[in-house]
């Protein structure tokens, strides 16, 4: 009987167990190391970035408002998926030289407060409503809205018309998104934005933080990276932007065929196509998705009998950072004729 051998075997499996519970060890050490890491780095952050404005109740929580100039009227800002406050940068600024400018968060976004509502376009817009009139800012107002924004602007002037004097529509989604590319999108296997689960563990376990040069290339600019891992990217925010690109149909439905009537609307499209091939989206398929949207730019020339097409020539989808300017150009002009 080889008892030599056996004990070997036995030797040898032992060393290999003592190994695995090692490594598995160390693992278990390491990220419980990353999730203590970023917890502190979290609560550190609240103390370093305090929110630049007041918190208003609109029902049970808060939304976050910054007011900025004086007089009327009032220009009110209105982000797209997953952008806030601090995505206008110094549009705000330069716009509150000339007239009262409101940038704000919605429910769940930056220094807002989680919605115990439904994220549809209905409910953001009259939380909105409900936050500039709790603090006293009234209208006329003049809606600006960037991409998904843009719909939530055209609900705003629906919903609230008498009190509405103009709107801006910065390369905003158009009407019929959803349903027009949803086969194409479908043909191209596109499996959208990683579930709000998968990124909410990205930034609790210290990962996005981390490893934020590769995480975020192509989707934060190096200049905002810090903002966003400290103030936006929070659980909160994973899952509100997820709710509302869910519901986002919705708000197209309750806005398609608008009709403004006379109301100054003016259009910012983008003068340069979205890189299709970064999301894996083949080149005929990325044609045929810009061409949609383009398409959907022109067609919102028929919401008033007073609207104009401005092409924003060296810009790509986020004109209010390529060509502020020509944001804040444009909105001073609709300011000038009233």
């Amino acid at each position: 009987m080889d008892t030599g051998g056996k004990r070997k075997k036995k030797s040898k499996w032992k060393k290999l167990k003592y190994g695995l519970l090692i490594a598995a060890a160390v693992a278990v050490l390491a990220i419980g190391s990353g999730f203590a890491y970023e917890a502190v780095a979290s609560r550190q952050a609240a103390n370093n970035y305090p929110p630049p404005g007041p918190l208003v109740d609109v029902g049970g929580y808060k939304l976050h408002l910054v007011k900025a100039g004086s007089g009327s009227p009032t220009i009110v800002l209105e982000a797209g998926s997953g952008e806030t406050s601090l995505s206008w940068r110094d549009i705000p600024e330069e716009l509150a030289r000339h007239a009262t400018v409101v940038s704000y968060d919605r429910a769940g976004y930056a220094w807002s407060e989680e919605a115990s509502r439904e994220r549809t376009g209905e409910n953001i817009v009259g939380e909105l409503y409900t936050a500039l009139k709790q603090e006293g800012i009234e209208g006329p107002y003049l809606m600006v809205g960037h991409s998904l924004g843009g719909m939530y602007a055209r609900l705003f002037a629906e919903t609230y018309r008498d009190e509405v004097m103009g709107l801006v529509l910065v390369d905003a989604r158009p009407e019929n998104d959803d349903r027009d590319t949803r086969e194409i999108l479908k043909e191209e296997n596109f499996a959208g934005n990683p579930p709000a689960s998968i990124l909410k563990l990205l930034k609790q376990s210290g990962l996005l933080r981390l490893f934020q040069d590769f995480l975020l290339e192509g989707l934060v600019a190096k200049e905002d990276r810090g903002q966003f891992l400290n103030v936006i990217a929070t659980p909160e925010y994973f899952e509100a932007k997820e709710k509302e690109a869910e519901l986002a149909y919705s708000t197209e439905d309750a806005i398609r065929g608008q009709r403004l009537g006379s109301l100054p609307v003016r259009i910012i499209a983008r003068g340069l196509p979205q890189d299709y091939a970064q999301a894996g989206i083949s080149e005929a398929g990325g044609r045929k998705l810009e061409e949609i949207w383009q398409s959907g730019q022109r067609q919102m020339l028929e919401i008033s009998t007073d609207s104009k097409l401005i092409v924003a020539e060296q810009s790509g989808h986020m004109v209010i950072h390529d060509q502020p300017e020509l944001v804040v150009e444009t909105i001073l002009d609709i300011l000038r004729k009233n």
